[in-house]
């Protein structure tokens, strides 16, 4: 299938990201959210994101104009019906993205492909709730979406070869590397790093070392690009929570069982750099450590 126009659900943190992408990439863009709000403040973001990739000599400005004019929003979810790939990137919760789904099928032509962003829900799960399993698979970005270059690409147990090789044309397109994953719980790089981050939050409960010394080793002894404490503040302490529960649940291993700071840190409403406090308080001109 030769597709041109993609449809993003959700103008958060990682849907306006795949709408800058996937415009500068040369595809037609609707972006959905139910908030106005938040779509103005996505296409504001865009608009900085792109200048500055202006401004570093990456594109060209007369690129920037073209990508920012393929970018339509809307508060109507029917309005994507009509795209060729459908990319759902909202809250990490499965009963909303269910709900999405719920809706959006009615208006959607037979050939379009149907795909979640999500970072650890069952991509079987998720499509065995729609009208085209085999067309549903897993397209998840990663964090910063215009920086980052990988991509997992997630098959669930239905989806076929088609669908497969369409998505993977769209990761080629878009100049980055495409990563094959099996559905199961947090697929690939959150396998991996979601129980990392989770061991330095026990480390840290456990008064092995505090925030600072711990992403300072990781950072100096592992040569980490950032401590891991400073990257779940990044992630979002909800969503690290969210994936680990996931983790516990779908393995039933006790291994995944998330740390019970980091459980604190959530109830607190500390969630990391979106609410200005996690494990380091952004609230003045320099990050301090909160432990």
């Amino acid at each position: 299938m030769d597709i041109q126009s993609v449809g993003v659900i959700g103008a958060g943190q990682m849907g306006n990201g795949i709408a800058h992408v996937m415009a500068l990439a040369g595809y037609d863009v609707v972006m959905t959210d139910i908030n106005q709000q938040a779509m103005d403040n996505a296409l504001a973001l865009i608009d900085r994101n792109l200048s500055r990739q202006v401004g570093r000599g990456k594109i060209s400005e007369a690129e920037m104009n073209a990508a920012m004019a393929r970018i339509r929003t809307t508060v109507a979810l029917p309005e994507l019906g009509q795209c060729d790939l459908v990319i759902e990137a909202a809250t990490e919760r499965e009963t909303i993205k269910q709900a999405i789904f719920e809706d959006l099928l009615p208006h959607l032509r037979p050939e379009t492909i149907l795909t979640s962003n999500t970072s650890s829900i069952s991509i079987t799960r998720l499509a065995s709730r729609t009208d085209r399993p085999e067309k549903f698979m897993g397209f998840h970005f990663m964090n910063p979406v215009p920086v980052m270059q990988l991509v997992e690409l997630i098959r669930g147990i239905a989806t076929d070869r088609e669908t497969f090789a369409a998505c993977k044309a769209v990761v080629d397109k878009l100049g980055k590397t495409a990563a094959s994953a099996e559905d199961f719980p947090a697929f690939i790089v959150n396998r991996i790093l979601m129980p990392m981050i989770n061991e330095a939050v026990y480390t840290l409960y456990e008064g092995v070392g505090n925030v600072q010394s711990i992403d300072q080793s990781l950072k100096l002894g592992a040569n980490h690009p950032m401590g891991p404490l400073e990257l779940a503040d990044f992630i979002g302490l909800d969503t690290c929570l969210a994936i680990m529960n996931v983790l516990h649940d779908g393995l039933a291993d006790t291994k995944y069982r998330p740390c019970p700071l980091l459980t604190k840190y959530v109830e607190a409403g500390w969630l990391g750099r979106k609410t200005q406090r996690g494990f380091y308080d952004y609230r003045g001109d320099v990050p301090v450590p909160t432990r």
